[in-house]
């Protein structure tokens, strides 16, 4: 089976990414006359998190295209039926997709079985969109470049993210970085936008 396209694009908070993302994703959609799927992993929790929640919302309507969002804070892989081929998915993001299937249960995230099952549930829930999909592009934060805190639940979120990160840049087709708005290759060449 032919997996489409996966485009990873991460950088630091504020950096540009997702609004670079989205600008792949429309591109990408008009180039194939495709669907725009947008799936929104963020949960309404503070003020803060309503107020990026709106922003992205805005950017979306703002580029004169229509997108469908599923609201889909964990068990990505369940939406994969709902896109075809020709249809562009973007996730946006792994940081947030991670930090809410590794506290689903409260105190689970300390069991190493637990976490290899979280990793190994989003590597696989990533595979099944990519099964289904025409192009899959990935929003991401790069938070491992801090000073590690001596914090156990620190500690074990970063090593998965960064576990994460190494699994899914060794499979996809392109890997970008964002540093104030401004996309540099890791992997493969930049998208268009």
């Amino acid at each position: 089976m032919k997996l489409a396209p996966f485009i990873f694009v991460t950088g630091g908070v504020r950096s540009g990414k997702s609004s670079f993302a989205e600008k792949v994703a429309l591109a990408k959609a008009l180039k194939r006359n495709g669907n725009l799927h947008y799936i929104a992993c963020g949960r309404p929790v503070d003020d803060e998190m309503k107020g990026r929640i709106k922003l992205h919302q805005a950017d979306r309507e703002e580029c004169g295209f229509s997108w469908t969002t599923w609201e889909q804070p964990n068990a990505i892989g369940n939406l994969a039926t709902e896109f075809s081929n020709m249809d562009v998915v973007l996730l946006d993001c792994l940081t947030t997709l991670l930090n809410n299937e590794l506290f689903r249960e409260k105190s689970s995230w300390k069991n190493p079985h637990f976490q290899d099952d979280v990793k190994e549930t989003i590597i696989s829930d990533l595979e099944c969109l990519r099964e289904t999909c025409g192009s899959l592009i990935l929003v991401s934060n790069e938070v491992l470049n801090e000073v590690p805190i001596d914090n156990p639940l620190v500690f074990t979120y970063t090593r998965l993210l960064g576990q994460l990160h190494q699994s899914i840049v060794k499979n996809c087709t392109s890997a970008i970085l964002v540093e104030a708005g401004i996309p540099f290759s890791m992997k493969g060449s930049l998208p268009s936008v």
